[in-house]
């Protein structure tokens, strides 16, 4: 009986367990044999799986997060443990591996396929920054999720009459923060790739208030660089297993920087780990039905060391070295997109 794990890694998002799902429900047609690896590759290091039928995936591609755990653990942290992740899909008695995660995931799925791992990966972050695909799993599901909140501090910042910053995940990239500040009608949105100039800022917060518009919506993405502080803000120095410090915190600095300059009230919010959770949306059930469904063909027919990726309408293959390297940020000809609601 051909066997064929599967894995998630790295940070939860909507849309796992559809895509776990459609693994499950493909392996099946094929006659496979799924085993589900307990919390990403720490469940690998330590041999933690089950064995997954329909009856134990059918009513979760609906349900937010993954019903596997995850972890961000790096196998390829070490020689020692990348031997025994190896060691473990062989002693698993596992003829493939499909790993679903970031880039991060991915990497170390490309590592363990040097070592002679059948992989097969499955692109996932809501930060959409891999530049092998047009959108990740959880990623509209997330800008859904901004927006509805936007909306809600939108009242309350207009009844007080004050300057509400919102802080957004985005590490690297802000795809988040600009579509979820588009769709929820932020005022001012900061990304990233866009560098920013507080004088302006706060010459528009003046302006709104001079003409009658007592209020201002901030979006802002985590991994935004403030120029007083000429470096990243984090929430804490200590670095995960794949060498990332935790962000946080960016939007606090505007807010002293706003209420220093202009002497108008601000206040901060961070989103945080809100923006992961819930049921996926219609959009990312459908997506992750889809890849998982990709994931399992590739698998029947071979073709290890490859990736499952949306490109337009079309669920389409491309090498691990392609959906892992590089990050995909926001293109110069969207940042207009950041200033729409500005007046």
């Amino acid at each position: 009986m051909f066997r064929v794990g599967v894995l998630t890694g790295g940070g939860d998002c909507p849309g796992l367990n559809a895509v776990i799902y459609g693994v499950v429900s493909r392996g099946l047609q094929y006659g496979f044999e799924v085993w589900g690896i307990e919390d990403g590759y720490k469940g690998l290091l330590s041999g933690r799986v089950k064995k997954l039928e329909i009856e134990d995936v059918k009513d979760v591609y609906w349900l937010g997060g993954t019903i596997l755990g995850t972890s961000r653990k790096n196998p390829a942290k070490s020689e020692e443990e990348l031997k025994t992740a190896v060691e473990n899909v062989k002693k698993l008695g596992l003829d493939s591996l499909i790993t679903i995660g970031g880039d991060d995931t991915l990497g170390a799925a490309k590592k363990l396929y040097e070592r002679g791992v059948p992989v097969i990966g499955v692109p996932k972050t809501i930060d959409n920054d891999l530049p092998g695909t047009d959108y990740s799993i959880g990623f509209w599901t997330s800008v859904q999720t901004i927006a509805e909140s936007l909306d809600k501090l939108h009242t309350t910042a207009k009844s007080h009459k004050r300057v509400m910053i919102v802080e957004i995940m985005g590490r690297y990239a802000g795809w988040l923060t600009l579509m979820g500040g588009l769709a929820g009608g932020a005022h001012i949105i900061l990304i990233p790739e866009k560098k920013v100039d507080i004088d302006e800022v706060c010459r528009i917060v003046k302006e709104r208030k001079e003409r009658g518009e007592p209020y201002t919506l901030i979006a802002v993405a985590e991994g935004v660089t403030i120029p007083t502080t000429g470096s990243l803000v984090v929430a804490s120095a200590e670095k995960d297993e794949f060498g990332h410090v935790r962000l946080g915190g960016v939007a606090k600095v505007l807010e002293e920087e706003i209420i220093k300059r202009t002497g108008i009230e601000a206040r901060s919010v961070i989103l945080g780990h809100l923006q992961r959770g819930g049921t996926p949306s219609a959009y990312d059930r459908v997506l992750g039905i889809r890849l998982g469904y990709k994931a399992v063909d590739l698998v029947k027919e071979g073709k290890f060391g490859y990736a499952v990726v949306l490109r337009g309408m079309k669920i389409e293959s491309v090498k691990l070295d392609e959906a892992a390297s590089g990050l995909r940020k926001v293109p110069e000809e969207l940042h207009e997109f950041t200033n729409v609601f500005t007046y």
